[in-house]
């Protein structure tokens, strides 16, 4: 891509000088961002438009030089926007660039990218008759359509296709059909791995149920063996002792020698009805 090698006219002599400095910005400094940069000044300096052959053979190998380039920085998101605000439409991209842009979003396994841009550019008629056409409508088919289970319309495409000879089109037919046997088979295995999931997911799920079931199971029956020590209790001591705690707490002054003998009958009480719940279950005694 020297520009001493072509004989460039002179609208193209700025974009061509520049379209050098990308190249050696690129491949020799690996300086990507100034790549981009003057990648860019190039594609403005020829201005909108496709204009004469060496200018769209020269903005084309810019736009080639800043896909590579922004690629480098994984900016590959920005490749297809990048490259459409110098052609606008995807049906005015160069053969070169829609196959750049068709390899690069299938690398990076981001196909759908390019199911909208590639099938307006095969569909157009004055892309048609382009040389490269048949190679770009394979690489769109294999790349684009059948990894994303677009089946019907690569068929479609296929059979209206008048590049491709009749045996061209079996062997393309047979490679979507067998594309398509594949694809249903990692669906139903799919499916069967969810399917297998999902009954692991359910038998943990009963076991924790089953699980938490005992546990309330078990805290009833605590509660119920401690509502029965509760029941038991002397109420009548019980009630005592509150009431000796709020003369003790609100009328003494537990500092005060005469309230000594209040607190160690309160303490004593508080014995009682401690052992009376935490001991076995009380029963009443046996009178004679």
């Amino acid at each position: 891509m020297r520009s001493e090698s072509v004989a460039w006219p002179p609208a193209s002599a700025q974009a061509a000088s520049l379209l050098e400095e990308a190249a050696d910005l690129l491949v020799l400094h690996r300086d990507f961002a100034a790549a981009v940069e003057r990648c860019e000044a190039g594609c403005d300096s020829l201005g909108p438009g496709t204009g004469p052959e060496s200018s769209a053979e020269v903005k084309c190998s810019l736009c080639v030089v800043g896909i590579q380039a922004l690629a480098e920085m994984n900016r590959w998101r920005e490749v297809l926007s990048w490259v459409l605000q110098y052609y606008h439409v995807p049906e005015h991209l160069p053969p070169k660039v829609l196959e750049l842009c068709i390899l690069l979003y299938s690398k990076v396994k981001e196909p759908q990218v390019m199911l909208e841009a590639g099938g307006s550019w095969l569909r157009d008629r004055t892309n048609k008759s382009l040389p490269e056409y048949g190679s770009l409508l394979e690489l769109y088919l294999l790349h684009v359509l059948l990894p994303l289970g677009r089946f019907e319309g690569a068929e479609e495409l296929v059979r209206g296709c008048d590049v491709f000879d009749r045996d061209q089109q079996l062997a393309f037919l047979g490679a979507i059909c067998e594309s398509r046997c594949q694809w249903t088979q990692r669906e139903e295995m799919h499916l069967a791995a969810e399917e297998q999931q999902d009954a692991a997911t359910e038998t943990v799920l009963g076991a924790l149920s089953q699980k938490l079931l005992n546990m309330l199971t078990l805290l009833r029956r605590a509660l119920r063996s401690m509502s029965s020590h509760f029941y038991l209790l002397p109420y009548k001591k019980v009630l005592l002792a509150t009431f000796l705690l709020y003369l003790v707490v609100v009328r003494l002054d537990p500092a005060s020698p005469t309230s000594l003998p209040f607190i160690y009958k309160l303490v004593q009480l508080f014995r009682q009805a401690w052992a009376a719940v935490f001991s076995p279950i009380h029963r009443p005694p046996i009178q004679d």
